[in-house]
This record gives structure tokens, C-alpha cells and sequence, in this order.
């Protein structure tokens, strides 16, 4: 069976951003199928690609993937307007491969919430099946986060949102509320599979060389953030532990913030400014980096910014990667997550908007390491039983292939 894959941030093991769509991709040519994946140039992402672009696009094969990555740079530092225009303009490109390129099913996912355009263009002028994943509810997210105001603005991506729920044969939600956020727009549950994030357990090895960062000592807690540094990820509540920290003379727990984004520089300045020598910011790494820094952590933190809509709808790769790697994990604000973490005793969930509070998590941490290692055994045997990438990956290839008929 020939899919056609739109995924506009699609990146290798090679990139230092998430690898789902390449997990996924890997899996479909397991069982025999072939893949073309359809991409932008994302910030943090490598595709693999190295040739020069021609008419704006290039494409090759990489590790059995046959990939079309467009011309079209991205990244989270990007401007509101810029950021619009990019996602278009790759909507735009997309249609064109969908209304001509040959394959038996199309499948999308976001974010963008504009990565579903080409499908619906696919399902009602070629009838082809269409699977649309959901990783985050548009346009719930941003307008509770007052990203996005503008009411013809929402508006506009509340059809487009109902459009493509409504256009597309199957659907995939990442977590619970994702799925009930579906059902919410008039898509049956017999249409709507969960398939969340999984880990990777291949990658976070035993076996692994550890390492940290410099600033970091051994002896030290080594608190972990990594990922994308920027508005719904409320990194200024680990700088507000810090300063906790700091007061309570706690030099020997520091927090290490790896990854990039649009308010990097912002976090930076405020650490510099309040002399938070305590927090440790890091550049962006790959895969096989990652583990072995985080087979040198102690605790990983999982942190968003307090909106409702995050508690049950998002299902972030971070939290599946500290787990992977067996480190536990330190979470700021409730739902399936931080309902998880107390069920399976695997780390700690605090309250969010509570700098005191996630200042005693860490404290301890720090005081009782030999608990650490328990709560990370624990942790890792969560992510073999319920989380592994394999088990869900094939549940997602049945679910995908299965639209076609």
C-alpha cells in the first residue's frame, strides 16, 4: 500500500526535535508498505535531504522513506504573521502533491492544524481515504493562551478545524482530551482511535556513556528540561524555582534547560539579571545526545504553562523520553499526566504556578537520592508496559491502512 504523509516538521533521529512521523514511517515499510513523506525545513528538524533545492523543492530517500521537502524554513522564533504564511504556503504546495501524486491513502498531521488542507482536498476531489492525527487541539490552545485574538482569525481555523474532523475517514487523537476534543466537533468514537506518544526505548540504552553539562557537578541534582523553549511551555516557573532555591541556599541542585525557541533569549536575560547561577541553558541536541545527557540527569521536568486545555490535551515527547531513559519525572500542573506519575510512584507532581512547591520537589529529590533510582525503575517499566513506540506504532499502521477499503 502506497501512503502519501504530510508532516510539515518531519525530522530523523538525526534532528534534535521529535521523530513520531519517522517512527511511524519506519514501521509502515516494516509491514511492507511504502511511504512518501511530504515536509517543510523545520528549525531543530533534519530530514536527511542534503541536495540543492530546485524550484523550491527537493527529494530523495532516506532510510526507505521517499521524502519532498519543500523550500520553506520554519522556526518557533518566527513572528506571528510569518509563522502564518509559512503554514500556507506549505498547505498550498501540499495540495499539488495530493491532487496528482499517486498512493491508496493520505495521511496528515499537525501541528500546523493547516496540515489537514491537502487531505480535504485529497478525500472530496479524489476520494481517497483520509486519516487526520491530532496533536493539539486548534483553535482551543491559543486562544486560551491569548496567542491569537483576532475573532475572524479563530473563526476561520474553527472551520477549518471542523473541516477536516469532519473530511477525514479516521481520525487520531494523542491524548484523552485530544480524542474527547474530537468527539466535541461531531466525529463518531468509532472514527477515533488513541495512539499517544511513545518511547523509544532502542535509543535510551543502559548502555549509554553519561555525561553533563559544564556548570553541572557530579554530586549535584541534575533537573532536566528539554525541549522547545517558548510561550506554552511556561519555562519562567523553573526560573521562579530557581530563585526558591537560591534563597533556601540550595546551590547544589541545578536546572538545565536544553533546546531552542522564541523566548530563549527572553529566559536568559532574566536568569543573567536575577544571578540564577543555578539554571544552566544548553543548545539544542540529537537523539543519541539526548540519552546520554539524560542518563546523567537525576530528574526530568515536565512543565507547561498553566492552561486548562494542556491538563488533558497535549501528549508531550519530553515526558515520553524521561521515562524511556528511566529518570523520574518532576510534573507542574494536573491531569493524565500528573495522574500517572502519583498512580505509578515515578516522580513528582506539584501544583502549578507554585515556585515553593516545586522548589520542595527538587529539594526532595536532592535529599533522598537513593529514591531516585527506584522511581526511575518504575518510570521505564511504565513506558515498556504502556508507552512502547513498537506496540503503539503498529496500532497505528492498523488504524491507517485500515481506512482504505
Amino acid at each position: 500500500m502506497k501512503v502519501l504523509y504530510f508532516h510539515q516538521h518531519f525530522s530523523t533521529p538525526k534532528g534534535s526535535t521529535g521523530i513520531r512521523s519517522y517512527e511511524m514511517a519506519m514501521r509502515l515499510i516494516k509491514h511492507g508498505h511504502s511511504v512518501t513523506m511530504v515536509c517543510g525545513s523545520y528549525g531543530g528538524g533534519e530530514t536527511g535531504l542534503t541536495g540543492q533545492f530546485i524550484k523550491g523543492r527537493r527529494e530523495g530517500s532516506v532510510d526507505g522513506i521517499d521524502i519532498i521537502e519543500f523550500d520553506l524554513a520554519y522556526s518557533n522564533k518566527d513572528g506571528f504573521v510569518k509563522r502564518a504564511g509559512t503554514f500556507l504556503k506549505f498547505a498550498l504546495k501540499s495540495i499539488g502533491i495530493a491532487l496528482t501524486h499517486k498512493y491508496d491513502v493520505v495521511f496528515a498531521t499537525t501541528t500546523p492544524l493547516t496540515a489537514g488542507i491537502p487531505g480535504v482536498f485529497a478525500r472530496w476531489l479524489r476520494f481517497k481515504p483520509f486519516v487526520f492525527e491530532v496533536r493539539d487541539l486548534w483553535p482551543e490552545l491559543p486562544k486560551e493562551m491569548g496567542v491569537i485574538k483576532n475573532p475572524l482569525v479563530l473563526t476561520a481555523m474553527s472551520i477549518l478545524e471542523w473541516c477536516s474532523y469532519r473530511s477525514a475517514h479516521r481520525c487520531i487523537g494523542l491524548s484523552p482530551g485530544i480524542v474527547e476534543g474530537i468527539k466535541k466537533r461531531g466525529v463518531k468514537a468509532s472514527k477515533i482511535e488513541l495512539v499517544p506518544n511513545g518511547c523509544d526505548l532502542n535509543i535510551f540504552a543502559s548502555e549509554l556513556s553519561a555525561w553533563r553539562p559544564k556548570g553541572v557537578a557530579e554530586g549535584e541534582l541534575m533537573a532536566i528540561f528539554t525541549g522547545t523553549h517558548g510561550m506554552a511551555n511556561g519555562l519562567d516557573a523553573a526560573l521562579d524555582a530557581a530563585v526558591e532555591l537560591k534563597k533556601r541556599g540550595r546551590l547544589d541542585i541545578k536546572l538545565v534547560l536544553v533546546g531552542q525557541g522564541k523566548l530563549k533569549e527572553q529566559l536568559q536575560q532574566r536568569a543573567n539579571g536575577e544571578q540564577l547561577d543555578n539554571v544552566i541553558f544548553h543548545p539544542p541536541v540529537n537523539k543519541a545526545k539526548l540519552a546520554e545527557l539524560m542518563k546523567g540527569a537525576d530528574i526530568g521536568m515536565q512543565l507547561l504553562a498553566n492552561v486548562p486545555a494542556f491538563y488533558f490535551g497535549t501528549s508531550p515527547n519530553k515526558f515520553f523520553d524521561y521515562i524511556s531513559a528511566g529518570l523520574p519525572v518532576l510534573n507542574n500542573y494536573p491531569g493524565w499526566l500528573a495522574s500517572m506519575i502519583k498512580q505509578h510512584n515515578c516522580g513528582y507532581s506539584v501544583e502549578p504556578e507554585n515556585p515553593q512547591a516545586f522548589a520542595d520537589a527538587l529539594e526532595h529529590a536532592a535529599d533522598n537520592k537513593n529514591l531516585l533510582p527506584e522511581m526511575g525503575k518504575k518510570a521505564q517499566m511504565l513506558a515498556k508496559q504502556e508507552f512502547n513506540r513498537h506496540n503503539l506504532a503498529d496500532k497505528w499502521v492498523t488504524w491507517v491502512t485500515g481506512a482504505v477499503k
